[in-house]
């Protein structure tokens, strides 16, 4: 089954802003966008940063910067306004391996705020300077929030992680549907496993996960999907069990948000 939309091909974003982009699936998406496409990079890793801007020089503009505090929220803000972009790439993402009581609840607390509330504010933050500019420009702007294949399934050991990516998934479903209309495609982006430093940044000693994808898969199959479904599960175990449950979930959403307006014009 398919959430494949109506609509003709996107036009290359003018400019993006990557949060996470110091590795990883964050750095995928800085390279998979065209060459032509301005570049808001962001992290922690002031280094990285440096090497990125080296590499892609001119088109980048990067900002070190803690998504886990107000300060950074608010430099890559003004960064990607100044910048005028037009694609918002949600990434930035980390989270604790051990049992929900055995780790420090702060650690706990910057997941949430990285995850989930950096992403959320960025959006209210950045989206509508996007939308403006759309308007003017007859264009449309694009958002892709990185969730995952977690956010449908409990994981244990992971717990805080799985329950951010869930809201994620659902904030960007219910966005989704309330932006209906208005120029701009939102895409919910849930990989499987990917091979990234991820497990080992939170704490997992473990082994490679059998089967996990390259992040230019993740970053690809997303920019590909936008503005052609709503959400899309990435890998294939991943994508053959959950992809009818996230159609099923944005077809329930759009007719909420029908049924909704409905009411609005019938109160008033």
């Amino acid at each position: 089954m398919s959430e494949k939309l109506k609509r003709p091909p996107r036009p290359d974003p003018q400019a993006a802003l990557v949060t996470g982009a110091t590795g990883g699936i964050g750095e995928a998406f800085a390279r998979a966008l065209p060459a032509e496409t301005g570049l808001v990079l962001t992290g922690r890793d002031a280094a990285r940063l440096a090497e990125l801007k080296a590499e892609f020089g001119t088109r980048a503009e990067i900002v070190p910067a803690d998504l886990a505090t107000a300060e950074g929220i608010a430099a890559v803000a003004d960064a990607a306004e100044r910048f005028g972009c037009d694609l918002l790439v949600n990434n930035a993402g980390l989270g604790a391996y051990g049992a929900f009581l055995e780790v420090d609840f702060e650690e706990h607390r910057r997941a949430l705020r990285v995850n989930v509330e950096a992403a959320m504010e960025l959006v209210h933050r950045v989206v509508p300077g996007m939308l403006a500019r759309a308007h003017l420009a007859d264009r449309r702007a694009g958002l892709i929030n990185v969730a995952s294949s977690t956010a449908f399934f409990p994981v244990p050991r992971l717990a805080t992680y799985a329950a951010s990516k869930a809201m994620i998934l659902a904030f960007t479903e219910s966005f989704s549907a309330e932006m209906s209309g208005e120029p701009i495609d939102i895409l919910a982006s849930c990989p499987g496993a990917v091979r990234t430093e991820f497990g080992h940044r939170a704490g997992y000693r473990g082994g490679a996960i059998p089967g996990a994808m390259a992040p230019d898969k993740v970053a690809r199959a997303s920019l590909a999907a936008l503005g052609r479904q709503k959400t899309v599960v990435i890998g294939p175990l991943s994508a053959a069990t959950f992809t009818p449950v996230a159609l099923a979930r944005s077809v329930f959403g759009d007719a909420l948000m029908r049924a909704t307006r409905v009411m609005d014009r019938v109160g008033r």
